[in-house]
């Protein structure tokens, strides 16, 4: 038995949340959301929360029934709450900025590399070797967030690179003479 599954979701007070058979929109203060539920999980709504069950003991359907409830529970904190992403460079010269709706990053190459910021993502620099991204959809968030780091991913000899803030970088020693 999924025990993220059996609990229900809360939809707190400000937040609109719509269930039409397999879809289900969420609308807050931070933007709207929607999510298609597979068809081997049902949702239901009841007042001001969702529940979300397995339509047969199958396994997919089990497998997806924690898997659909935490989705539509990221919709609903993605529009009262959203989420976020913080990057860090390491390397000397390496250096991030936010120009137009670019991010222009210095890694190293030889020339820079501009990453266009899709729609609703939003990006800040607030030092030159950290990058914050945030946004209402946490697979979006996530998705730039990877994008950015492989760009240049950290190695394990110096640690240059980009990589998430706290990620651990396990180093190893150079060649010995």
């Amino acid at each position: 038995m999924s025990r993220i599954g059996k609990k229900p979701i809360i939809v707190p007070a400000g937040v609109t949340a719509k269930v039409d058979g397999q879809l289900v929109q969420v609308k807050g203060a931070k933007g709207e959301l929607q999510f298609r539920v597979p068809d081997d999980v049902a949702v239901t709504q009841d007042g001001n929360s969702i529940k979300v069950d397995p339509r047969s003991n199958s396994k997919r359907a089990r497998a997806l029934w924690g898997t659909s409830r935490a989705q539509v529970n990221n919709l609903v904190v993605g529009v009262t709450a959203g989420f976020e992403k913080k990057l860090e460079i390491n390397g000397v010269g390496y250096r991030a900025a936010v120009a137009g709706k670019n991010l222009q990053l210095a890694l190293g190459y030889s020339h820079d590399v501009n990453y266009p910021i899709p729609a609703g993502i939003a990006i800040v620099t607030p030092k030159p070797t950290e990058i914050t991204i945030s946004g209402v959809d946490k697979r979006q968030v996530g998705q730039v967030a990877a994008e950015i780091r492989a760009l240049r991913g950290p190695e394990p000899y110096k640690g240059k690179g980009v990589k998430y803030a706290g990620e651990f970088i396990f180093r190893k020693e150079g060649k010995k003479k």
